[in-house]
């Protein structure tokens, strides 16, 4: 289970994608991550749909309430990602929120996912005290990386220590408002990207919230590894067929 971590050193700037499990259609899911593989993505964020979304904008709230009432559930997902690392190569992540994640039950949940061939979880509301407690043992032992999150409010001891926790790459936010909700980047989010590559961490950052176009992709990656679009991937698909995918990729690069 080193896809993550081989992918990471790739001499080449990332680009990870986010969507909806189950949307715009229950069945998507499969066919998405293939278009998204086929078209040159390095990583694929596989969103968990949840009913009360808090980091999350308009766009990915209304995909999550939609994929909710098409009917996807976690044991669904599951039953579609059934045998995916036969035809997919990349890292596949799951983002969520962890409250689905107890419901079905946390070890069942990561040995599910360690079958499937998942490589990680990105869970914004799992704070790293929290799992280092009661999670970090269960996630280990099944192989799955667990991915945290800092924001330009985060402490400089705090971002050491995610660091120190950290085993794969850390997920930059790269402003404090919720997802979706940004033009472009400011004199303000430049210099944060800029200090953060300047403290030398161990782990690879990945930048999150605001990318959706060529331009913010490269700003982003200049001084980071990688940069995930969520957002507009999600506007894509809603005005747009799945076939359509490799317009959208073919644009960021």
């Amino acid at each position: 289970m080193k896809r993550i971590n081989t992918k990471l050193q790739e001499n080449k700037k990332l680009l990870s994608i986010y969507f909806t499990a189950g949307y715009p259609k229950l069945n998507d899911t499969v066919e998405i991550i293939h278009e998204l593989e086929k078209n040159g993505v390095d990583m694929i964020e596989i969103g968990l749909p949840f009913s009360d979304p808090l980091a999350d904008g308009p766009t990915i709230q209304e995909s999550s309430t939609i994929a909710i009432e098409n009917g996807m559930t976690t044991a669904l997902l599951f039953e579609q990602l059934k045998g995916i690392r036969e035809t997919v190569k990349i890292p596949l992540i799951i983002m969520g929120y962890f409250n689905p994640m107890m419901q079905f039950g946390i070890e069942k949940f990561c040995q599910k996912c360690s079958e499937i061939g998942i490589d990680g979880f990105i869970i914004p509301d799992l704070p790293i005290d929290e799992y280092e407690r009661h999670y970090k043992y269960i996630f280990q032992s099944y192989g799955l990386k667990n991915i945290f999150l800092i924001t330009p409010q985060t402490s400089d001891e705090r971002i050491l220590k995610i660091d120190n926790h950290s085993d794969s790459f850390i997920y930059m936010v790269s402003t404090a408002a919720v997802t979706g909700s940004q033009s472009g980047f400011g004199t303000e989010q430049l210099e944060y990207f800029k200090r953060i590559s300047n403290m030398n961490l161990k782990n690879p950052q990945i930048v999150g919230f605001g990318i959706k176009d060529k331009q913010t992709f490269a700003e982003a990656t200049e001084h980071q590894k990688g940069a995930i679009i969520g957002s507009a991937f999600i506007k894509f698909l809603k005005d747009n067929p799945k076939e359509k995918i490799r317009n959208f990729i073919s644009f960021l690069k």
